[in-house]
């Protein structure tokens, strides 16, 4: 394959960009005792980008035959040509960097495959019926188990020859308690690049459909939490969706363009001097492994450790190679497609807070330094924008009293402006977790990534009833 893209690239009249993605997908789920989805899906096929009189041109093809490609490398450029008459604003280049050559591997594609479909579906069954079974209380429970295996070949006219493989482990459990009318759900779950090891290195399936439940059932009997301002310790899950949400995507270069919240704020002070805030694509803190590994993005750049915020300074954007060529300096790695038939686009892939080093606190001596505050744990749906605005569900609030964790709460809220809050952060610990590596981003098109970081001692708003 990699000499048939090799060829044609050779042989091309203008910038040229193949990319061959082979996707094998599996996704099991079982919902209040019955099987909803058993489903594999195979997508592969060839995604062409040009660059033409400073317009781009793509196109794509789900043949691997060396005409088709070459048709879809025609299309493209017959594209560009008719479309750049049009376009206002030349891309006048692409920003130089050393190309990926070579292969580059993540995750663990083999161990998975030593895991049966039958095995797979019998994991899935098990916790749910589990989880269901766990407490009277439990009305419902879902399972679902998802991997993603894939494999690319990069090939530019400008030197990228990269291929790719990489493999991705996903499984979640939901457990919904009742009593009478009154309703509360609880989830939990490891999204990994690895195999099984890596997916149930912090809880096996048992540990976790017992924490669900028993989750879900506690929260049944506690109280509404009380909003107002507070001192609060997030949880990693809360710190990485934090730092992705409500700041990741104000720092995607395409939104910089936009005028998000944090344009034009290169080099000054936008956080506390306890944050250090990355986006990287491999996975450099932590025991365990990031869902969201990348190790070369869709345009052939090799990825690194991109620091964002160093000591609550802005430092950093996150960047494709047009972009960075518009801004001087070198992509970052954060071109990412989803499919074959995806052009790429700015994309977060893991992005977290870095832990403490030093006199570094642990989770307990954080409680201990509120008077009255709150422990937040366990990160629900919510929003964020460009100005850096969010609002998150919180699952778990426990009250803090003197320094001591206090009684669980729940309907819990969190909103503010992310860059306030980061400015408020007065400790963070030594402790590190991935934690929202389950699921994927939007953003036109689906991504997978992951974050976390320590615990963060901070103040925002809590929202109650």
């Amino acid at each position: 394959m990699r000499d048939i893209l090799k060829t044609i690239a050779a042989d091309a009249k203008h910038w040229t960009e193949l990319r061959v993605h082979d996707r094998r997908a599996l996704q099991i789920m079982v919902r209040k005792e019955t099987l909803e989805t058993a489903a594999y899906r195979k997508t592969c096929g060839v995604g062409v980008r040009v660059l033409v009189n400073g317009t781009w041109g793509f196109s794509s093809t789900g043949s691997l035959e060396r005409l088709d490609i070459e048709r879809a490398v025609r299309d493209a450029t017959a594209s560009a040509e008719a479309s750049s008459a049009g376009r206002l604003e030349k891309i006048e280049r692409l920003a130089d960097c050393k190309l990926a050559v070579g292969d580059f591997i993540s995750g663990n594609a083999a161990e998975l495959a030593t895991h049966s479909t039958e095995e797979k579906a019998a994991l899935v069954i098990d916790a749910e019926k589990r989880t269901r079974e766990a407490s009277d209380r439990i009305r419902s429970a879902t399972s679902r188990y998802t991997e993603l295996i894939d494999e690319k070949w990069i090939v530019s006219t400008d030197g990228a020859d990269a291929h790719i493989e990489d493999a991705k482990a996903e499984f979640v459990i939901m457990a919904t308690a009742a009593s009478g009318d009154d309703m509360v759900m609880s989830y939990k779950g490891a999204g990994v690049t690895g195999g099984w090891p890596e997916l149930f290195a912090r809880w096996t399936p048992e540990e976790l459909s017992g924490r669900v439940a028993k989750t879900a059932v506690d929260l049944l009997d506690a109280p509404y939490a009380p909003g107002g301002r507070s001192t609060v310790v997030l949880a990693p899950d809360l710190v990485g969706l934090l730092a992705h949400e409500a700041i990741g995507h104000t720092v995607e270069a395409d939104f910089i363009l936009s005028g998000s919240a944090a344009a034009g704020k290169m080099g000054e002070k936008v956080a506390s001097e306890h944050v250090t805030l990355v986006d990287s694509g491999p996975a450099y803190v932590g025991s365990e492994s990031a869902g969201g590994v990348v190790l070369v993005d869709d345009e052939g750049v090799p990825t690194g450790k991109t620091v964002v915020i160093e000591n609550g300074v802005l430092t950093s954007y996150l960047h494709d190679r047009e972009s960075a060529a518009r801004f001087g300096v070198a992509p970052t790695g954060n071109a990412r497609a989803w499919l074959y038939r995806d052009e790429p686009i700015i994309r977060m892939r893991n992005t977290y807070l870095e832990p403490a080093n030093g006199d570094a606190k642990t989770r307990d001596e954080l409680v201990a330094g509120i008077d009255d505050g709150f422990l937040l744990k366990g990160a629900n749906s919510g929003q964020a924008d460009a100005t850096a605005e969010f609002m998150f569900g919180v699952q778990e609030a426990y009250e803090i009293k003197k320094g001591k964790l206090g009684r669980l709460m729940r309907g819990a809220t969190i909103s503010g402006d992310a860059f306030e809050v980061l400015k408020s952060v007065d400790a963070v610990s030594s402790d590190f977790e991935w934690a929202i590596g389950t699921g994927h981003c939007g953003k036109g098109q689906p991504a997978k990534v992951d974050g976390g970081g320590p615990y963060v001692r901070c103040e925002l708003t809590i929202g109650g009833r």
